[in-house]
């Protein structure tokens, strides 16, 4: 089977679904969107497990929310598969002159990423260097990319040892407003300036995670599971 085939295959039957199963019949962008989000999860868990088998079979369910969100477009008149794919398409050539045009970029990853964060500035007209960040991100990922912005407009982040310091002092200060407030009682609201500190601290932790090329959602993921799985041998 050819990978025209295949896809067409699939467009067929996500347009057969939409029309014969009540459940298919009966969502909306709003309602598919958070499975779109556990799907993309998914396929972050089976890549960094190194499941390729999990693997092929998350990108296909995610695949397949590409293919009923674009089904969505196009029952409203307002794109549709076709669409979607131009559109990634002309923008990738867009963001890679070095490669579809003469632009001369130094040939390292970081210069390709601040000049990718130009062309968006430039071709698309967006304003502000934190223009389009979309607020339902896990935290984590949010604070991730408002520190890549900065840094892709020349914003001086320090070294991976002095982001490291950083947090050290951002601990010092919560430990400071703990021994002010004190731990508050189980199911009350926390102490305002103490909830700030411990925003400073996590903010900080994400840092040291961009400067060592981690991400921290998924090193929190990971931690957790180990931490299950500590418990679970625990109650063994």
């Amino acid at each position: 089977m050819s990978l025209e085939q295949a896809l067409g295959e699939l467009q067929e039957l996500t347009a057969l679904l939409r029309r014969e199963c009540p459940w298919d019949a009966d969502q909306t962008a709003r309602t598919i969107v958070p499975h779109t989000v556990e799907e993309a999860y998914e396929v972050a868990d089976a890549a960094m497990a190194d499941d390729d088998a999990k693997l092929v079979d998350e990108l296909g369910d995610l695949l397949y929310q590409t293919f009923f969100l674009s089904l969505l477009l196009a029952e409203r008149g307002a794109g549709d598969l076709e669409t979607v794919a131009r559109a990634v398409h002309d923008k990738l050539v867009r963001r890679h002159p070095h490669v579809f045009g003469d632009a001369d970029i130094p040939g390292s990853a970081e210069a390709v990423k601040h000049r990718w964060e130009e062309l968006k500035t430039e071709q698309e007209g967006r304003e502000g260097i934190f223009h389009d960040l979309p607020e339902p991100l896990p935290a984590l990922i949010y604070a991730r990319k408002v520190q890549r912005r900065a840094a892709s407009t020349g914003f001086a982040l320090p070294d991976a040892d002095a982001r490291l310091a950083g947090l050290h002092d951002e601990l010092d200060e919560l430990r400071a407003e703990l021994r002010r407030s004190g731990q508050p009682p189980p199911e009350t609201e926390p102490d305002p300036k103490t909830m700030k500190a411990l925003g400073d601290v996590l903010f900080g932790v994400v840092a040291v995670a961009s400067a060592l090329n981690i991400d921290s959602e998924l090193a929190l993921r990971g931690a957790s599971r180990r931490f299950m799985e500590r418990v679970e041998e625990g109650l063994a």
